[in-house]
């Protein structure tokens, strides 16, 4: 029961933490500027972690890799965590890779959430700095599928078929992690 809670809790805070991370990544990579209410919020979720790990990494380019790294430390403290309150039950060594996985599942996830939030925004026509704010970041994602998915009777599917293909990436991940852990357990 208390693995259980303390799942749960580490999952929320990990997952929040490691995808304002992630969030913020995506935006300086994408140009999306920070002076709008999403940017505000990952400024304020991120800034006390990432700052100090840019004096450690400094940005490269478009890329700020302590974003990444800050996201990544996020998910490696909280299988750690996880690790320890299970007493150690699998090799510690797989602890890095585990941490992994939860990265790129928070990156799924987060894709998710966001071509949610972008289609129901479209539906509503709303002019808002939100909806301006997704719909730049969707854009990116959006364009090769609407490349390959033409319009039917008007309406774009695009979002439909990137939700298929990132739940079908969900899948094939979590499918890699279990056998990573079954491999693990039985080593």
């Amino acid at each position: 029961m208390l693995y259980q809670i303390a799942t749960l809790l580490l999952d929320v805070i990990g997952g929040l933490l490691t995808g304002a991370c992630l969030l913020r990544l995506y935006m300086q990579w994408q140009r999306v500027p920070f002076s709008n209410p999403v940017g505000a919020l990952v400024f304020a979720l991120t800034d006390w972690f990432i700052m100090p790990l840019r004096r450690l990494i400094p940005p490269t380019g478009q890329w700020d890799i302590s974003s990444l790294v800050g996201g990544l430390l996020v998910q490696q403290v909280q299988y750690g965590l996880l690790w320890l309150i299970a007493g150690g039950a699998i090799s510690g060594a797989v602890v890095p890779l585990l941490a992994t996985f939860g990265l790129v599942r928070v990156a799924i996830s987060g894709l998710i959430g966001l071509l949610i939030v972008h289609a129901i925004l479209s539906w509503v026509q709303t002019r808002s700095p939100m909806s301006d704010v997704m719909g730049r970041l969707c854009a990116p994602l959006l364009r090769p599928v609407q490349r390959v998915v033409p319009l039917v009777g008007g309406l774009d599917l695009s979002p439909l078929v990137l939700l298929v293909l990132l739940q079908i990436a969900m899948i094939v991940l979590g499918h890699l992690q279990a056998a990573v852990l079954t491999g693990a357990l039985q080593g």
